[in-house]
């Protein structure tokens, strides 16, 4: 299992720009490269070709020969990842980044030795003993200015899968931000509506654009707590959990586009399939079709339909006559498709 340790820099700073502006050099001229083979018909560069036109470059460049290797690799991995004839040329507005191997990387106390320099780091965790550090780990810069250092490290093996003895389903919304299929609601805070009215003001007060990216920022980091802490709750009370897979790509080009944004779902449910992994939980993604309309008591089809019915919050169903709250019955729908959903204990069911 391959987790990553996130580490903010305290020093080198202008050492680490000065490497990123190299690897931006670097990986322009893989993209000259690969448009040159694109204009004579040749065979595209691979990582392994690109390592060859690069070699004996580390002293002109001034960058370590594994930053090198590992930035070659990156442009024809992500060259293929995008279905590209070729990328983006990184320039002043590209947030910096240096790749490094992970063999180059050594622990040493509150910080890292990298390229024979010693970065100190604000150790919020530490490493966990025996891991090896992967390919993969590389220092990278945010909005605000901040270093961090990334570091990808092997584990020996996740937590053994839990016994499953209870289970709950999540229906993603944005009213409230998931309904459990136990009727309980969690609410949306709506975080970039609620910064909206402060970062308009800034704008029009002509801020610098450092004080609106540290506003980004904390909105970023807020989210990204909630979301953690829900995550970890949810894994520590159920051993297996389903959740809808609603396609949020889709609904970010309807007029609910800024609201989807707002609710990040599709980042909620990495950090609950991650935090599944590791405490054990089962975790599944499944289809929510028909999950709003079909009862959750008899299975018939009596629910609110089309666009006229999203106002509906509560219904009855006219089959047998149970009342439902309208995402409380999504959850259950979608608690009972998944394939290993326990029976015990639901009554709806």
């Amino acid at each position: 299992m391959i987790l990553v340790y996130r580490y903010r820099v305290k020093n080198l700073h202008g050492e680490l720009n000065r490497q990123a502006r190299a690897v931006n050099f670097l990986w322009n001229y893989c993209n000259d490269v690969q448009r040159h083979a694109l204009q004579w018909g040749k065979k595209w560069p691979s990582g392994f070709d690109l390592n060859k036109l690069t070699a004996a470059s580390s002293k002109e460049l001034r960058l370590h020969s594994g930053t090198i290797n590992a930035t070659c690799e990156q442009y024809a991995k992500s060259r293929c990842q995008h279905r590209r004839p070729y990328l983006r040329y990184r320039g002043k507005k590209s947030l910096p980044w240096v790749p490094l191997k992970g063999r180059d990387l050594k622990a040493d106390g509150d910080g890292f030795i990298f390229q024979g320099r010693r970065f100190r780091v604000f150790l919020s965790r530490a490493l966990p003993e025996g891991g090896k550090i992967k390919d993969g780990t590389n220092f990278a810069r945010d909005a605000r200015g901040n270093w961090f250092l990334n570091v990808c490290i092997e584990v020996a093996r996740a937590a053994e899968s839990r016994p499953i003895q209870s289970g709950v389903g999540i229906d993603l919304g944005l009213k409230h931000f998931a309904k459990l299929s136990t009727g309980e609601p969690i609410p949306n805070d709506r975080y970039g509506r609620t910064a909206a009215l402060k970062l308009a003001t800034m704008q029009r007060a002509h801020k610098h654009k450092r004080h609106l990216a540290k506003l980004h920022g904390k909105v970023a980091h807020a989210r990204a707590d909630f979301q953690y802490k829900l995550a970890l709750d949810l894994v520590r009370r159920f051993d297996y959990i389903a959740v809808g897979n609603v396609d949020a790509a889709k609904l970010a080009k309807t007029k609910m586009a800024k609201s989807v944004y707002d609710a990040s779902w599709s980042s909620f449910r990495n950090k609950l399939a991650h935090k599944a992994i590791e405490h054990g939980a089962t975790f599944e993604e499944v289809s929510e079709q028909g999950s709003t309309q079909t009862c959750s008591a008899c299975g018939a089809r009596s629910g609110p339909k089309g666009n006229a019915g999203l106002r509906i919050r509560e219904w009855i169903c006219s089959d047998c006559g149970s009342e439902h709250d309208r995402d409380t019955n999504a959850a259950l729908n979608i608690l009972r498709c998944g394939h290993a959903a326990p029976v015990v204990g639901i009554s709806a069911l």
